[in-house]
């Protein structure tokens, strides 16, 4: 029994020492016999240099798959991902075509609302949240409630109802001459034909509506004044300007700076602008037409 054990504890020595045993191997010129490269080796040493070479392909291997889109193309990994994203993107595509028809609809009854093909009350549905009841009322509040019975009240004996005015306003709109705080209204009965405008030094004026400049110069009383000419028989007057900025016969558009604000002129008081409008030859009060 102590001879096997003993046999047992050599064979494993010996193997130790055969797999630690170096080997020499030689790269040796043929023509001179002369050693060009030598690198001494064991077995065990291999098996380790085996062991971490297949380790790292592993690694190398794990990397590229995880972190590159090589992985797409390995069978079973377009189940988890890649199927995801194909849902999602076929999700989006229908939702935008979806869209895409909804505009569609919206861009075809607004285009035959304005060439007059069809009625507002018969717009085709484009979805349940697009639905056209003619006889919806939109709920008021207490406030707008009460706003309402005031305003009908002081309204009720309101003659101006009867103006005669008969100037062509339909498709004009007017530009606020400047922004301001009217300070005088219109009062025909005192010979003030227009509206008092009080505002910022040298602050523009606008053109309330496009047309020619008849007259730009200064007056004593009145200071730089400006009119213009409108299509339809307007003519609009800017008084008091500190600044001209257009000559006689120059075109201007709606809303185009005319002037500056000023004080110029013995009849005022303030920097502020005087306007007037005026159809065929007689004065119309411009809060009928402007919102200040």
């Amino acid at each position: 029994m102590k001879w096997k054990r003993t046999k047992a504890k050599g064979n494993q020595l010996s193997f130790w020492k055969r797999i630690r045993f170096k080997y020499k191997l030689s790269f040796i010129n043929e023509s001179t016999l002369e050693e060009v490269w030598m690198v001494r080796l064991s077995q065990l040493s291999v098996f380790i240099a085996f062991a971490l070479f297949a380790f790292s392909l592993v690694a190398f291997t794990a990397f590229l798959i995880i972190k590159t889109p090589i992985r797409n193309y390995l069978p079973g990994y377009l189940d988890v991902e890649v199927r995801r994203n194909i849902m999602d993107n076929a999700l989006r595509a229908d939702s935008l075509e979806r869209m895409i028809q909804i505009q569609d609809l919206y861009l075809r009854n607004v285009t035959e609302i304005l060439s007059g093909e069809i009625r507002l009350d018969s717009i085709r549905q484009i979805d349940s949240l697009a639905r056209v009841d003619a006889d919806f009322q939109i709920p008021r509040s207490e406030e707008e409630l009460a706003f309402v019975k005031t305003f009908e009240q002081e309204e009720k004996y309101n003659l101006t109802v009867l103006n005669t005015n008969t100037a062509p306003i339909e498709g004009l709109f007017f530009y606020k001459p400047v922004n301001g705080v009217i300070s005088s209204h219109y009062q025909a009965d005192l010979r003030h034909f227009g509206v008092d405008i009080a505002a910022s030094p040298k602050e523009s004026v606008l053109a309330t509506l496009g047309g020619t400049v008849i007259y730009a110069g200064y007056d004593p009383n009145h200071g730089n004044v400006i009119q213009i000419q409108h299509k339809n028989g307007f003519v609009s007057v800017y008084k008091h300007n500190e600044l001209l900025l257009k000559e006689p016969g120059e075109q201007v558009v709606a809303g185009e700076a005319i002037a500056l604000v000023g004080n110029t002129g013995a009849l005022s008081t303030g920097p502020h602008l005087h306007f007037e409008l005026w159809y065929n030859g007689k004065p119309i009060n411009p809060e009928d037409l402007i919102v200040f």
